[in-house]
């Protein structure tokens, strides 16, 4: 278990702690602490000599800089490839196609299919499928804790691999928005249209984690209801996990929180569910 201390710009600044501007940070900050995590992971794959040259505070600031990048990278493809590539899909069908909210239905219909076969494809990856069956082992856990279940591996394992505050639902709320977003914005030039995509992406993303917050606090029907699409992507996201990955799960939500305290608080009612 490696445990670092972590301090979320909304710590730092209180303009990020404002309703849409907060979801634009948090989703940053996501970014770059999952694919850290996962370059973490993956270092225990290489020679043991290769771990040695990282520790050196030279080789560290050479991974922060490769991640960085990789981070910049990651961003200029998913923008081309679920953004871009959607809307000059849809631009090409403007003779048969003359109405402009019409062309942005499409377009985010185009997007949503690019993303699902992304996902179904690398889903076939066998590394890709044991980082979701992980995924599904952390769902499970959290699912059980918020039941007020103790967390044991076979407890954990009896869950739901669904959560309706999963990034994956973040990301099927973000697209859909978009469809409705971009469908009103009635700009002539092809251009100023491709531009507006690009600087909404922030805004959108925003305004897409303040839906997810609010669905995951919520069991009303309406909730239950939009939160529908984000939950079946999960069934490509999350796999079944075996008892050992429900293991590992468990030891991460200890390293975060004392999950017994926290459980006999809430019995107490000292805390709300």
């Amino acid at each position: 278990v490696k445990v670092e201390d972590y301090k979320s710009l909304k710590e730092k600044y209180a303009i990020a702690k404002l309703p849409i501007i907060r979801g634009i940070f948090a989703f940053a900050e996501s970014l770059k602490m999952g694919m850290g995590t996962l370059n973490y992971s993956a270092s225990f794959w290489e020679e043991e000599e290769e771990k040695e040259k990282e520790s050196s505070k030279e080789n560290q600031k050479t991974n922060d800089l490769w991640m960085g990048l990789a981070l910049v990278a990651a961003i200029i493809v998913a923008i081309g490839l679920f953004v871009l590539l959607p809307f000059f899909i849809s631009e090409k069908l403007h003779k048969i196609v003359p109405s402009i909210q019409l062309r942005g239905l499409i377009e985010g219909v185009i997007r949503v299919a690019l993303f699902v076969g992304y996902v179904k494809a690398i889903s076939l990856l066998e590394d890709i499928r044991r980082v979701f069956m992980y995924h599904g082992a952390e769902h499970k856990t959290i699912n059980c804790f918020e039941a007020g279940d103790p967390l044991t591996p076979e407890n954990v394992k009896k869950h739901s691999r669904y959560h309706k505050r999963c990034g994956t639902s973040f990301l099927v709320v973000v697209m859909i928005i978009s469809i409705i977003v971009f469908m009103f914005i009635n700009v002539k030039s092809m251009w100023l249209r491709l531009l507006s995509r690009v600087l909404l992406v922030p805004i959108i993303a925003g305004i897409s984690y303040e839906f997810i917050m609010f669905a995951g606090r919520s069991d009303s029907k309406l909730a239950n209801i939009l939160s529908v699409p984000g939950m079946w992507v999960q069934r490509l996201t999350t796999k079944e996990p075996d008892l050992e990955m429900c293991e590992v799960a468990i030891r991460s939500v200890e390293a975060v929180i004392d999950w017994r305290a926290y459980q006999d608080a809430m019995k107490r009612g000292e805390i709300e569910d």
